[in-house]
């Protein structure tokens, strides 16, 4: 810790016996030479993904959380902190009679095997097996305050379902990322469906949106229940139209947010800063 730029030699691993901690020691150091030679952290989340990804999750997450941090730093929005907690850490999505809830995916395994049974938190855990339920607060701009002092805990929920604050609350995390990264204005608003027949460009902000979108565009039919996956569908324009690549100058970027089969969601949110068409210059 006192020489955090020190170069650890192979011969110098090597006096680790247990081969797992030397492989431990080989991924740190490696993120850690990445941040070196980035020379900032938006630098360095950028940078891992011009090629196979090396580092663990873990380590993409943290970036993306302290980048957040800065980005929104003095925002005094509960909803938009709450949403920005989607870059990086998955939720647990519930579909329940037409809303969309999402809770943090750890608190709720976490408190899957306790026996109280909240009213809202039967929303939020699977109602077969041995997943027990767990009690979670909605939030919204009525109770929004909540999350000042239950941050850390990560035990409220927030409702993605169109026309709700939260989603809005989204969509301007989203804007903030792309101008602090891009340094350009996007307008991304929320939207209940594509009516584009033949749309110009899409970026799934998580795998299982990406193959969606993917075979719609492509013609191809979706069956129900993969629909019923997609969570939020955005509209993204950009305030200046030149900043486009030239063929599709001016035209709507449609996004979309989904939950896997398991219903979990993983945000990938560097899809919005490497998919986005930017002018070739």
């Amino acid at each position: 810790m006192e020489h955090p730029r020190w170069v650890v030699s192979e011969q110098e691993l090597d006096v680790l016996k247990d081969p797992d901690a030397k492989d431990n020691y080989r991924l740190v150091l490696r993120f850690r030479d990445r941040l070196l030679e980035a020379g900032t952290l938006e630098g360095c989340y950028m940078n891992l993904f011009e090629g196979a990804v090396d580092v663990p999750p873990l380590f993409v997450g943290q970036l993306a959380h302290v980048i957040l941090r800065n980005i929104l730093d003095g925002s005094d929005d509960p909803l938009r902190l709450r949403a920005a907690e989607l870059f990086y850490r998955e939720q647990k999505a519930t579909i329940q009679e037409g809303h969309a809830l999402l809770a943090d995916l750890e608190t709720v395994e976490m408190h899957a095997s306790g026996n109280r049974y909240g009213s809202i938190g039967r929303l939020i855990v699977e109602a077969q097996g041995d997943l027990a339920q767990v009690d979670l607060d909605v939030l919204d701009r009525a109770n929004a305050a909540l999350y000042w002092e239950r941050e850390s805990r990560h035990d409220t929920v927030i409702s993605v379902t169109f026309g709700r604050p939260a989603l809005d609350a989204l969509a301007r995390v989203i804007e903030a990322w792309v101008q602090h990264f891009l340094s350009l204005t996007v307008r991304v608003k929320p939207i209940r469906k594509i009516d584009e027949p033949h749309w110009a460009w899409h970026i799934g902000l998580d795998t299982e949106s990406t193959a969606i979108l993917n075979e719609l565009w492509s013609g191809g039919q979706v069956d129900h229940g993969r629909m019923q996956r997609i969570l939020a569908l955005f509209a993204l324009t950009f305030d200046d139209p030149a900043a486009m690549r030239t063929d599709i100058t001016g035209r709507t970027i449609y996004l979309a947010l989904s939950a896997t089969e398991e219903g979990v969601v993983r945000m990938k949110p560097q899809n919005l800063l490497t998919n986005l068409p930017l002018h070739e210059a």
